[in-house]
């Protein structure tokens, strides 16, 4: 199950409380922030949002040749980190 499917997110969450997630498909994939939330229980917790190839392939868009990869996947992270911050509420 993964971000591309917000729907049944939901509902696993709604099933599962107290079980970790682990969400692919945030990203490159096609998956947001407002798609991941509903991994998250009602703490901002219990889920980890997997995006290796927006972060890993983040140079690509900065019209470089890769010698600054490591800025770009660090920009990249962050960006995601603040994008699902402006939908789930760490308690």
């Amino acid at each position: 199950m993964g971000a591309t499917y917000p729907s049944d997110l939901r509902e696993l969450r709604r099933r599962l409380e107290d079980v970790f997630f682990l969400v692919p498909g945030y990203g490159a994939q096609g998956g947001t922030a407002q798609d991941v939330q509903h991994a998250f229980d009602k703490f901002g917790r219990g889920a980890i949002v997997n995006a290796s190839r927006s972060i890993m392939c983040a140079w690509q868009k900065t019209n470089r040749d890769g010698a600054d990869y490591q800025e770009a996947a660090r920009a990249a992270a962050i960006a995601m980190r603040d994008d699902i911050k402006q939908y789930v509420t760490i308690l």
